[in-house]
């Protein structure tokens, strides 16, 4: 046996096992991975290959001799009534009914509600009162002589729990101290499945970020990446208290169902995921303004009440481009259905975007044979660690940057937080430790900042996400990986005819555009290619119809009177949001018939009625911030905006220059560095 698996299963003996046991085993029953691996655990918990054999018959036999299969619920009482008393594998659940004052125990597959249970296992496995375990009963049939209340034919003789029935924190956090942090994080990684001799130190973090949810409360996650990653797993596989939503659901379902009075979803799971998050695009709006309501506090109102719930959400989708497409072209909220795609808002609730593209397909050799905790035993783990609380941690050492807002800080503080669970599950944890966990949970939260930046709202125009050592003062900055890529305005020259020109519209969200005109031999038409909206060509059109009527003051009439001109206009922030490109089009046209390029770095604002009066920008704060964010270093700016400068920062002083400009001819002149 290996070092380390002879290290974890004395550490932890009897609550850890051979993961490639659980693959290997067939069973026809169909019977919960966590209870098939407590019994792999209890019978094959040695390195003796004869051994684990004779185990593993054992582990089959008592499945095939004493489970029941729900649909032979009649013939198995049929055969505990003749037989008088028999052994079985089952799932107990136990309630109190006060008309009988009485506990009544339930079996779910051998179909009975009113079995008798001595009081004594009700007060020896806790968790039969909790949802119920599965456990080997030894059940008898006797008649029942009770003249009051309930009869049942059916006594409980004995339980034998084959799920862990108790759990003690104590004597987990005491084996977590008797292991190295590597050793920890790889033992974590095996009870998932996987191997982490095949991962380097970050994928094996970002697989275990997708367990926040289940032992932190009301966390928000999304994943976002191909197919095939295992993004779901952990809902399905790792832990009764978590549940997987293939489909569309219900307010009723998932919050509060008035008709009943019963709670939903969100009061009786730990956690609930979306399996495919474009699901929610068929489901009713008002399931998605609920749950933003219930992302953000935890809180919900039905009818006359408000009601409340602690469980995290989990949202899983596909993405269809490499993540390099979607930096350069979109956003990476972009796979997102339509209903919340561009529901900033609802976005600005999640706590950690986590990078699916960063993590590999699945494949054989990432399976692990090694040792690894029974998967229940980790699922009480994480549930018990529910109830604690380390989002105050970062305060030990560090102080976060100006650039975080409250829900900044919420979701950061959370993140470290369940982080802390996870890896130092009594809460010590060193400096450095402490940096690694603040390092990954202001890297997710700013991934989702980034994204509502991209898409032109001025709100979330600070991503500068840092944190500060509270004891040298040393400020260190969070990026993303995939930021690079983010100079969307280049800084060298562009071909004659191409321009960057935006506009910001009246709730100051920013439209970037490149504009690329086009010359043929023609009559002076001109022709409008997809990526303009109409609010954006009737802007061209007019600009266009200044430009003929000027054309000779303007020195032009000869060339644009024997050419066609072939207009398109790529949304560089892919936000839809239009853009008054009057200006834009007239420098453009300019520099397509000169043969000249406009200035490198250079943004035109502006535009113009059909008279040729300057239309000046609604603000000058917003346009300049994101293109000054995305690589310009000039910006051409109607003269009747130069008092609006007074509102631009400095930071964006320093590194973008102005150019004003009184009238179409003059920026035409100035853009293309004539004047």
């Amino acid at each position: 046996m290996p070092e380390f698996d002879q290290k974890a299963a004395t550490v932890f003996a009897g609550r850890v096992v051979r993961k490639d046991l659980v693959r290997k085993v067939k069973v026809g029953a169909n019977v919960p991975v966590y209870v098939l691996e407590y019994l792999l655990g209890k019978y094959c918990a040695t390195d003796d290959p004869v051994a684990v054999e004779a185990g593993l018959k054992v582990v089959n036999t008592t499945l095939a001799e004493n489970f029941v299969r729900p649909d032979e619920a009649n013939k198995a009482q049929s055969f505990v009534r003749e037989k008088g008393a028999h052994t079985l594998i089952d799932k107990v659940k136990v309630r109190y009914l006060s008309e009988d004052d009485k506990y009544w125990a339930e079996f779910i597959n051998f179909g009975h509600k009113y079995v008798h249970i001595p009081d004594r296992y009700i007060r020896e496995f806790d968790r039969l009162l909790m949802g119920g375990i599965w456990a080997q009963v030894k059940i008898r049939h006797e008649y029942d002589e009770e003249v009051r209340g309930k009869r049942s034919p059916f006594w409980i003789d004995e339980i034998k729990p084959i799920q862990l029935a108790s759990f003690d924190i104590e004597e987990y956090r005491q084996g977590r101290r008797q292991l190295k942090t590597d050793e920890w994080i790889d033992l974590l990684i095996r009870s998932i499945g996987m191997e982490p001799s095949k991962f380097d130190r970050r994928l094996k973090m970002l697989l275990l970020i997708r367990l926040i949810p289940l032992c932190e409360q009301n966390y928000n996650l999304v994943e976002l990446g191909p197919r095939g990653t295992g993004k779901s797993y952990a809902y399905q596989e790792l832990s009764p208290y978590v549940i997987l939503l293939t489909g569309p659901t219900t307010v009723a379902n998932l919050f509060y169902n008035m008709a009943t009075g019963k709670i939903g979803l969100v009061g009786l799971w730990d956690a609930i995921a979306f399996d495919e998050v474009a699901d929610l695009q068929k489901m009713p709006k008002e399931v998605v303004t609920t749950l933003k309501t219930y992302c953000e506090s935890g809180t919900f109102a039905r009818g006359k009440d408000a009601l409340s719930g602690t469980a995290s959400m989990a949202l899983f989708g596909n993405t269809n481009q490499p993540v390099e497409v979607m930096v350069k072209s979109s956003h990476l909220f972009a796979p997102m259905p339509d209903v919340i795609r561009e529901d900033m808002a609802f976005l600005d609730r999640i706590h950690f975007y986590l990078p699916g593209w960063e993590v590999p397909k699945m494949r054989i050799e990432f399976f692990t044979s090694h040792y690894g905790f029974v998967v229940d035993y980790l699922a009480e783990a994480l549930r018990e660690l529910r109830r604690h609380n380390f989002s105050e941690a970062i305060d030990r050492y560090y102080s976060l940057g100006s650039h975080l807002n409250a829900r900044d800080v919420k979701a950061v503080r959370k993140t470290v937080s369940g982080l802390i669970k996870l890896l130092y599950p009594d809460g010590e944890i060193q400096k450095e430790e402490l940096a690694e966990l603040v390092d990954l949970a202001i890297e997710g939260r700013r991934r989702v900042k980034e994204q509502l930046k991209k898409m032109g709202s001025f709100e979330y125009h600070q991503t500068s996400f840092s944190y500060i050592d509270t004891e040298t003062r040393e400020e260190r900055y969070v990026g993303v990986p995939e930021e690079g890529g983010r100079d969307l305005i280049s800084t060298d020259p562009l071909a004659p005819g191409s321009v960057y020109t935006a506009s910001v519209d009246d709730q100051g969200k920013v439209g970037l555009y490149r504009l690329e005109v086009g010359c043929s031999a023609g009559v002076g038409k001109l022709k409008i290619a997809g990526g303009a909206d109409s609010l954006m060509r009737e802007s061209i059109q007019r600009a266009f119809a200044y430009i003929q009527g000027h054309k000779v003051e303007m020195g032009i009439a000869q060339t644009l009177d024997s050419t066609d001109f072939h207009v398109e206009a790529i949304d560089l922030l892919a936000n839809h949001i239009s853009c008054d490109a009057g200006i834009g089009l007239v420098v453009a046209i300019h520099s397509a018939l000169k043969k000249n390029s406009v200035l490198p770095g250079l943004l035109i604002l502006g535009d113009l009625s059909i008279q040729g009066n300057i239309k000046a920008v609604r603000s000058l704060v917003e346009p300049l911030q994101v293109s000054m964010e995305n690589g310009a270093r000039r910006a051409l700016i109607p003269i009747e905006n130069k008092r609006h400068f007074l509102d631009v920062s400095a930071d964006i002083m320093e590194r973008v220059d102005p150019i004003f400009y009184s009238d179409p001819l003059t920026a035409a002149m100035k853009a293309l560095g004539l004047n």
